[in-house]
């Protein structure tokens, strides 16, 4: 049983009533009755979600289609095809993947590359709104169409059906795509991935997951020809391996009548052919049924964290998904939270890892497995290990207490009870990606009421006893294996991790945290509650404006639009500009540390309790020109929210645990930014972009060394203090409650220090554009990478430019992208950005990156100076601005029906007011791009000549000429 998770705080929707007036459509043949167990129930007794319609068509294709209006406009499909990397032969290894590349590459309504062109035009995004994915077991193929009608819908299911039924499978077709996916395996390789490759070997010894890695193998790929990979597509994409999922702002007859109409004459020659056994874990003869330890690895790798894995394995078997079944799930889920919560205080403490936590998976139809991870302290991994072990072995031997799991069922029940109250606003693509899930691990789908009602059948029954039972259970196993990677060759070996885990462990009887209360009522005040010397409107729509005695403003959107959704933002001070040059180290441990240090008489395990049946969290954002703490919270926990953040800020605490811990994994991490060309690039763009600016340097473990919890203290305690304070409270909220609050909290601060003129001085500046820089990683000699990037305006002011350089950033986006993709094959996933700061006025920039091969980068560099030169001379033609224009503008019509669209738009208008201007007409911008415009934009920004940046691989010098043929890519 799946249950939405709630969207994530920067993809929030507004819902919209269902037009009453809206056309009226048949009910397809092909629906199941109301009266018959839809096919997903079959053998369960969880409750049905309503609000699904479920079919079956004559071929055996099955579909479910909902109407949902969140957001407005859009439908949401997913085609999910029941075959992955397992279903291959030996010498088909990558095959799934390419043909998820080749539905996209040609078909029958689609001519050769004309599906991201097509999707364009329609406003959907190509990489987010259309998109696809392979796993071991499945193939999805994903559209999220906007601003959506019944033509464009039908024309999009159309396009589809013709991919997914009848590909052009040709050799020309495979020998253009193949080096493409060999340029998504080249940039996948590297460090992580042969980590990954080792562990999944190690782990699923014997098994066919064991050696499907999704991306194949360069032998494979090179090998396969339209034929071969026909005869794959012949075997698997078949009616009845296939299932629809459909949802969005149209009738879902109209949806389910799209399916029926273009799926229903599929059919295809043979009987199916049954999916291959996947095998079961199994023990290596002679192991102990008592402690069934099998197959273990050590890796070195110069460049990465220490990194412990113990897996308990047991086989996947087919479930009924009844309502007991899922209470003992629910019981699973509380068991882990009593042992992760125990593992996370004692690494708190100081203790011999860093970070450990024990998690739970049905992977792949494979295997049923607990899985424990370690990154231990230092290189004394047998330490980490046995203390790890220890505190699972108390939660084996000795029941939890009535206290804990009190504490835990309290978390759990804001969880679930979250999903009920936001149900109405939960976006149309997260329901048609639940029912794909559910359909790959054989489950049913629920509405967030079941949960939360089979949440409070499984607590009534929970009892120390059961709880003990389910974590035997848990690390129960038919075989234990272990991976550990390290930089240092000499730091293990496998009969070392081997003796280690036959070793018996004492259980930890000081695991377990000491009961406590601590509540809101013994907090001290924040001071004397304020008063309000101004409140009105503020001019947009319904903002209301309050300004306190102490010069604190708040911005307040009250509305029930969102149910269970309040947004808070604070915002302060001057983001980067506050750093000195020698603050790097305590700007990457502020973002770490800064919350959990803790505030007044309160501590982190305080602060957890606090949070202990509430929706509290702290975020805090360091911007280009302001800090900001950020949270999504609920209308009964705003009081607190409130009260957590005024305190940061009045009463900050510096406990040094969190900050020594921040500093190790801070230094442990550090070395994996030398393992690939793009960690390098995300260690040092900023710094060599913005000039060598000290504040964006990443802190070296020298840097991190020298820090302390007083230099922690001096960096940031100012910094809480100083500037004029906004606070903006956007969502389902009483607004009456909320000034009182206000007035407790933040009216209740103390005046605020100046920030130093020194500081308000300040200004970005991009590197000069000279001579490349140069940077190299220490990963694999085929892999490099390449930035190139023209300096762009910035602030609120020249909104409107932004907005009409977005169009142009995105023409050179497609126009890069088809050199690189699909001319060269030279780079998978080429990206262009643009980026026009609001807190400033400089700093801007348009910037290119791509990774490919070390010889390409000349190619990079090339095609971005010819594109960007073009477009000096000739303005984009009309169909590309309508590819690059009208995704843009769906975008931000989708995001605009959210609280949380209007909040980020308005924050800083109380001191700005060019926000608000801006905001008026913003859709306005991206209709009907004018040539005219994108030609001036890209002679004011693209003629000068471009910052460069390349990363390449140690020992290997910048090549400047481009390889004969335009790309080293190929087959």
């Amino acid at each position: 049983m799946t249950a939405q998770e709630s969207a994530h705080s920067g993809d929030v929707r507004i819902a919209v009533v269902p037009n009453p007036n809206a056309q009226q459509y048949p009910r397809p043949e092909s629906l199941q009755a109301e009266n018959e167990v839809p096919w997903i129930y079959e053998g369960s007794d969880v409750p049905r979600d309503e609000e699904w319609n479920f079919g079956k068509l004559e071929n055996g294709l099955r579909y479910g289609v909902r109407e949902n209006g969140v957001p407005p406009g859009q439908v949401s499909i997913r085609v999910r095809i029941d075959a992955g990397s397992l279903h291959e032969d030996d010498d088909e290894l990558g095959y799934a993947h390419l043909l998820e590349h080749l539905l996209f590459r040609e078909s029958q309504y689609l001519g050769v590359a004309e599906a991201i062109p097509r999707w364009q035009k329609l406003g959907a995004t190509f990489g987010s709104d259309t998109n696809a994915e392979t796993s071991a077991t499945h193939t999805v193929y994903k559209l999220d169409l906007p601003n959506v009608t019944p033509d464009k819908l039908e024309e999009s299911i159309k396009l589809i059906s013709g991919m997914v039924r009848a590909p052009v499978l040709s050799d020309a077709n495979v020998d253009a795509e193949v080096p493409i996916v060999l340029a998504e395996k080249r940039e996948r390789g590297g460090v992580a991935e042969r980590i990954y490759e080792a562990r999944t070997r190690t782990l699923f010894a014997g098994q066919r997951l064991a050696d499907r890695i999704t991306i194949g193998t360069e032998e494979t790929l090179t090998s396969a020809t339209g034929a071969s990979v026909q005869d794959f597509y012949d075997r698997w994409y078949r009616p009845e391996n296939t299932v629809i999922s459909v949802v969005g702002d149209l009738d879902p007859m109209l949806l389910a009548s799209m399916v029926e109409k273009y799926f229903s004459g599929w059919e295809v020659e043979g009987s199916p052919v049954p999916a291959p056994d996947f095998g079961d874990p199994v023990a290596p003869a002679g192991a102990d049924p008592a402690n069934p330890v099998g197959e273990v690895a050590v890796i070195a790798e110069p460049n990465v964290q220490r990194f412990l894995t113990l897996a308990y394995l047991r086989p996947w078997r087919q479930v009924n998904d009844t309502i007991v079944y899922n209470e003992g799930r629910l019981q699973e889920q509380l068991a882990l939270q009593l042992i992760n919560r125990r593992l996370e205080a004692r690494a708190r403490s100081g203790g011999s890892f860093v970070q450990a936590g024990a998690g739970e998976i049905k992977l792949s139809r494979s295997t049923h497995m607990t899985v424990v991870q370690v990154a231990p302290l230092g290189d004394d991994w047998e330490a980490a290990l046995q203390d790890a072990r220890a505190v699972i072995s108390d939660a084996l031997t000795t029941p939890p207490t009535r206290e804990e799991m009190d504490r835990e069922l309290a978390e759990m029940e804001v969880a679930y009870t979250d999903l009920v109250e936001q149900r109405s606003v939960l976006p149309a693509a997260r329901f048609a990606d639940e029912l794909v899930n559910a359909v790959d691990i054989r489950e049913t789908i629920a509405a967030p009421e079941t949960f939360l009602m089979v949440f409070n059948s499984m607590r009534a029954k929970a009892t120390p006893d059961s709880v003990l039972q389910e974590t035997r259970d848990l690390f129960s196993a038919d075989v234990i294996r272990a991976f550990y990677v390290t930089p240092d060759a000499g730091d293990a070996t496998e009969r070392g991790l081997r003796t280690a885990l036959l070793e018996d462990v004492d259980a930890a009887g000081n695991a377990r945290l000491a009961a406590q209360t601590v509540s809101f009522d013994d907090l001290p005040a924040i001071g004397e509650p304020g008063e309000i010397v101004s409140r009105g409107s503020h001019g947009i729509g319904e903002v209301e404006r309050i300004t306190f005695d102490n010069g604190v403003t708040a911005l307040l959107l009250a509305n029930e639009y969102e149910p269970g959704r309040t947004y808070v933002k604070v915002r302060f001070g001057k983001g980067y500009l506050a750093f000195d040059p020698e603050d790097a180290a305590y700007i990457s441990l502020g973002q770490q540390a800064l919350f959990a240090a803790g505030l007044g008489e309160l501590g982190q395990e305080e602060l957890d309790r606090l949070r202990t049946g509430r929706k509290l969290s702290w975020q805090l954002d360091i911007g280009d020109g302001t800090f900001s703490f950020f949270s999504e919270t609920r209308r009964q926990d705003l009081a607190d929210q409130l009260y957590l953040f005024a305190a940061k800020l009045s009463m900050p605490r510096w406990d040094p645990n969190p900050i020594t811990r921040a500093k190790a994994l801070a230094s442990l991490g550090y070395e994996q930014y030398s393992a690939s060309p793009g960690s390098v690039v995300s260690r040092d763009l900023n710094y060599y972009l913005y000039d060598e600016n000290p504040v964006f340097r990443t802190p070296t473990p020298d840097m991190l060394e020298a820090a302390d919890v007083e230099g922690f203290r001096e960096v940031w305690q100012p910094i809480l203090e100083q500037g004029p304070i906004e606070i903006l409270i956007f969502g389902d909220f009483d607004r009456e409650e909320a000034v009182e609050d206000l007035r407790r909290t933040f009216g209740a601060l103390p005046d605020r220090k100046p920030i130093p003129q020194e500081i308000l001085a300040r200004e970005y500046a991009l590197g000069d554009s000279g001579e490349t820089v140069v940077r190299y990683h220490n990963g694999e000699e085929n892999q490099a990478a390449a930035v190139i990037a023209w300096p762009a305006g910035a602030g609120r002011g020249g909104m409107r430019t932004s907005r009409q350089l977005a169009i142009l950033t995105e023409v050179i986006s497609n126009r890069l992208l088809d050199a690189m993709r699909e001319k060269f094959g030279a780079s998978y996933s080429p990206s262009v950005r643009m980026d026009w700061p609001t807190d400033v006025e400089s700093g801007g920039s348009i910037l290119a990156f791509a990774q490919m091969q070390p010889k390409d980068v000349p190619v990079f560099f090339a095609e971005a100076d010819r594109i960007a030169a073009d477009l000096t001379k000739n303005p984009p033609t009309a169909e590309e601005l309508q590819r690059a224009a009208e995704p843009l503008r769906s975008y931000y019509e989708r995001l605009s029906s959210g609280n949380y669209f209007f909040m980020s738009e308005l924050e800083g208008s109380t001191t700005d007011t060019r926000r608000m201007q801006s905001l008026r007409g913003f859709l306005q911008d991206f209709q009907q791009p004018s040539s005219d415009r994108m030609l001036t934009l890209a002679q004011l920004y693209l003629a000068d000549p471009a910052w460069r940046m390349a990363v390449l691989p140690e020992g290997q010098e910048l090549a400047t000429r481009v390889p004969s043929g335009g790309a080293a890519a190929g087959r």
